[in-house]
């Protein structure tokens, strides 16, 4: 994987599987980064709540120091870094979120570790689910954000312009078409799908946003089990994958949590990555063949 490539930009799904140690979380965190930029990525994209799996205020404490750390990856490895989501007290605007509630944030950091771009999540899980936990309901806990967020990325003397969504959002197709029509070329996909749900849905899930926006959708997951304080647990499906701008899966880990085989663990990591190639140019042919945004008239 070549960073002088100048038709293609190699970008990295990192799939965790985050408990509620946020400093554990962040070695795996560092280590992911580290590895993907020595094979060639410019643009790593974490799961939802990669710095924790609940314990959401407690998180949110830390926020300005967590994301200090995530920039500081970003910097070290002169790299882009969509640092999935985390929750955070405030909105965008600094006012303090109403109700004790948060809002769920995915921050895009520079290669010089400033914060490009701040996407509050729009769409807030709402489910029943045949599952340990059988309920889902995120606005119990957060707030929902109220703006879409598209921001350029520049790379190799390229341009590319990142439309961030983060889990749920992908149920909702008008958000991707909106995103493409706001100059997206890639949308970013934090996630930590339920094992049902994802099971379900996840795979599906990404290859119709690619097709509705003719936009690369880098799906980096929560898998495997996840532990509350209290004992309980439970399963995300895990199976990151980045989907191009056909709807084709680029590439994809097929599992929910990591390969155990490894039974001394001498290799054992606490995290997988996926890779693939943007070929921008290849992106712009498929869409002028089929220019499916000029010949949209309901939005």
């Amino acid at each position: 994987m070549n960073h002088a490539n100048q038709e293609s930009v190699t970008v990295a799904a990192v799939q965790l599987n985050s408990q509620q140690d946020v400093d554990a979380n962040l070695t795996a965190i560092k280590s992911a980064i580290s590895e993907a930029s020595e094979q060639g990525a410019s643009l790593v994209v974490l799961p939802e709540n990669c710095c924790s799996m609940g314990a959401q205020h407690a998180t949110a404490e830390r926020f300005d120091e967590i994301s200090t750390t995530l920039a500081s990856y970003a910097r070290a490895h002169n790299i882009y870094l969509l640092a999935g989501t985390q929750p955070c007290f405030s909105r965008p605007d600094g006012v303090i979120v109403p109700d004790g509630r948060l809002r769920q944030v995915s921050q895009l950091f520079a290669p010089d570790g400033t914060q490009i771009a701040r996407y509050d999540k729009i769409h807030l899980f709402t489910a029943t689910v045949a599952d340990k936990q059988g309920s889902y309901n995120e606005a119990a806990t957060f707030e929902p954000g109220t703006q879409t967020v598209v921001a350029p990325i520049e790379i190799n003397n390229s341009v590319y312009q990142l439309g961030m969504m983060v889990c749920f959002d992908l149920r909702f197709p008008a958000l991707a078409q909106r995103l493409r029509q706001a100059g997206a070329d890639i949308l970013s996909a934090p996630s930590a799908f339920t094992y049902m749900t994802g099971q379900a849905h996840w795979s599906l899930l990404l290859q119709a946003r690619a097709l509705d926006s003719q936009c690369m959708v880098i799906g980096a997951a929560q898998g495997g089990e996840h532990f509350g304080k209290n004992g309980n647990s439970r399963q995300t499906w895990g199976h990151s994958a980045i989907t191009d701008y056909n709807g084709k899966v680029i590439n994809s880990y097929d599992h929910s949590a990591f390969d155990s085989s490894d039974h001394d663990n001498t290799n054992k990591k606490d995290y997988t990555l996926v890779f693939a190639a943007l070929n921008k140019p290849a992106q712009e042919d498929a869409r002028q063949k089929m220019p499916i945004f000029q010949c949209h008239r309901l939005a």
